[in-house]
């Protein structure tokens, strides 16, 4: 069986301001560059096939972790917001008329304007999946992680989420064709000073 480790990218001045980056390449922070140059990926993920979403925040993010290039896929790149990229949640939350509404509530066909479902985004990952030979490491979003996560634990994005997804932690799961199994709790990323 296939592990495949996820991990979501560093914040961008997107995240910190609360807006919705989806499709838009919003490049990483200078926080998080510093941050994430002191980390890597633990020892017995270091030599992983490594991918990344093409997305510059996703890419630089496993670049500065792995120390490597990884290999760029579209269908790692986060689900698209269509016409609420670069709106702030709590914006649209706000206004009545716009459709948002909280993750607990999506379902899998919940889609912005003009974007992309959860079941769109799955459809998406699918072959990718089935390409996976080896242990790997996905550098990618929060959407895409959601996605994985609720396949492999059987969440239907209605009521709260079984998990919860933090940054500079590795998300495990076993892959075996469309299967995901959730593995342990997440793994965090290393001191650089301490990696191997």
């Amino acid at each position: 069986m296939i592990r495949l480790a996820l991990l979501r990218h560093g914040h961008t001045g997107w995240n910190r301001q609360g807006r919705i980056q989806g499709a838009s390449d919003i490049p990483l922070d200078d926080e998080a560059r510093a941050s994430l140059a002191a980390l890597r990926l633990p020892g017995a993920w270091a030599g992983a096939e490594l991918w990344s979403s093409p997305l510059e925040r996703a890419a630089e993010t496993a670049r500065l972790v792995a120390g490597r290039a990884p290999r760029l896929v579209p269908e790692l790149m986060e689900m698209n917001w269509g016409a609420w990229e670069g709106q702030r949640g709590l914006d649209l939350l706000a206004s009545p008329d716009s459709g948002f509404r909280h993750i607990e509530d999506w379902g899998w066909d919940y889609r912005a304007p003009g974007g992309e479902s959860p079941r769109d985004l799955w459809t998406r990952l699918r072959p990718w999946l089935a390409t996976l030979d080896r242990d790997a490491v996905a550098v990618c979003h929060i959407g895409v992680m959601r996605v994985l996560l609720a396949r492999a634990h059987g969440w239907d994005f209605d009521g709260p989420a079984p998990f919860r997804i933090k940054r500079n932690r590795l998300y495990l799961l076993q892959v075996s064709g469309d299967r995901l199994i959730p593995e342990g709790e997440p793994i965090r990323l290393i001191p650089a000073e301490t990696a191997p």
